[in-house]
């Protein structure tokens, strides 16, 4: 496994001190699965208090306690940042996911300190200085199979926000849940133990599984059979088939959306409210995220969509003028990546989109495929211009010349004086 060259050497250092440093979680998890190792993690054994550890990482690096209770120290070096933590077991004492008493111990053998993670798949360890992978719950055996496993019932149901891991964990990595777990994750939903769940931590696993999963279906194809689906009232109550078409489109804007994560966010979440009505996109949306401008974006595209294919098929001399309108309403590229998707989760077969193709090339060239023609015309011009003075009136006057403009009978700003001049005073 491949390890930084700074984690050798304060593994090195740990063992001058009779401790081990075992890297855990994700990035054991993703070795295995021959993916890039964004984050690693460090539990160290064998010491007796965090300030040891401390001191040994502040010869390297910069050092800050992000987490006493958690046993968690942030180490930075050379600009990247990695999580030291000690052995920790916890015990659930109240509701949420605060709602637990945790005692560090460094101390703990790995099985024992394992034993609280979620998954068999993500309780793997690797010994740095031994070179050897640690493995007490099989999670190697089962990545093997495509199983996705819990480690310990009683522990399990602890966190409700395990079964929305569980979901997106078996969209990204194409994991079957194990019947068992499966059963687990019913029993849970059914007794209502996700309503204790907090949207922000609901909507960061909802937002995984729609921007890393290839095929985002599944994980919500896994959603509705665990029962979770009837949270998501404007989905649920879909038809057998618009239910169908969502989950093909959410797979092909899997396959157009763009690297930029916000921009991807807002068009997968449009995918997947599309077959909604405008009222129930938005309350879909809102229930994931209190973020106003999202809500509002994806709104957009879903009330606006249809207009690629309504204006594609109107007469050539009408197509220009609601084309610049259309642009005023939302993005013109983003809404043709969601018309894309929308026709071919319709039209499984065909391969072009000759209406978007059309679309995108004209609002290329009339300059409008990502924003809205810029006003000829604003307040300070007519106070320089005309010496008016700020009025209601003002607005009524830019108005009536900006819709000229998008309707294509003015195109610059001396046509927009002279019909001011003439038309409008």
């Amino acid at each position: 496994m491949l390890i930084p060259p700074i984690l050798q050497i304060i593994s090195s250092r740990l063992e001058g001190h009779g401790a081990k440093a075992i890297l855990v979680g994700g990035s054991v998890r993703d070795h295995f699965l021959s993916l890039p190792i964004k984050d690693y993690d460090i539990e160290v054994y064998g010491l007796n208090r965090l300030e040891e550890l401390e001191e040994i990482l502040q010869q390297y690096g910069k050092v800050k306690l992000v987490g006493k209770s958690f046993g968690i120290l942030k180490f930075v070096y050379e600009g990247k940042e990695y999580d030291f933590a000690f052995p920790r077991i916890e015990e659930k004492t109240g509701r949420g996911h605060k709602g637990f008493r945790v005692e560090i111990d460094g101390a703990l053998d790995f099985a024992t300190a394992a034993r609280r993670r979620d998954f068999t798949i993500n309780a793997m360890g690797y010994d740095i200085a031994q070179h050897l992978f640690l493995d007490p719950f099989g999670g190697r055996k089962d990545l093997q199979a495509r199983i996705l496993r819990h480690i310990d019932e009683r522990t399990f149901v602890e966190d409700p926000l395990r079964v929305y891991r569980g979901v997106q964990f078996c969209a990204r990595f194409a994991l079957t849940l194990h019947p068992a777990t499966e059963r687990l994750c019913r029993r849970m939903v059914e007794e209502e133990m996700l309503a204790e769940l907090p949207k922000e931590r609901i909507f960061e696993e909802i937002r995984k599984l729609l921007l890393q999963a290839k095929e985002p279906s599944s994980g919500w194809d896994l959603i509705k059979r665990l029962g979770i689906l009837r949270d998501f009232y404007a989905l649920a109550t879909l038809s057998p088939q618009r239910w169908e078409v969502t989950l093909r489109r959410i797979d092909m804007m899997a396959t157009l959306k763009p690297e930029d994560p916000k921009k991807a966010l807002v068009l997968m979440l449009a995918a997947l409210t599309l077959s909604c009505s405008n009222e129930g996109a938005s309350e879909t949306v809102q229930m994931l995220s209190d973020e106003v401008h999202l809500v509002q974006e994806v709104t957009k595209l879903v009330a606006c969509h249809e207009e690629i294919d309504r204006i594609y098929a109107m007469s050539e001399k009408d197509r220009d003028t609601m084309l610049r309108k259309l642009a005023t309403k939302a993005d013109i590229a983003d809404l043709i990546l969601i018309a894309k998707a929308d026709y071919w989760a319709h039209h499984e077969k065909e391969i072009r989109y000759v209406a978007g193709e059309w679309i995108a090339q004209r609002a290329r060239e009339l300059g409008i495929l990502h924003g809205a023609l810029p006003p000829l015309l604003q307040g300070r011009d007519l106070i320089s211009e005309f010496g008016l003075t700020p009025s209601p009136k003002f607005k009524d006057i830019l108005e009536k010349v900006y819709m000229m403009q998008l309707e294509g009978k003015i195109h610059s700003r001396e046509e927009a004086v002279k019909f001011v001049r003439e038309k409008l005073l």
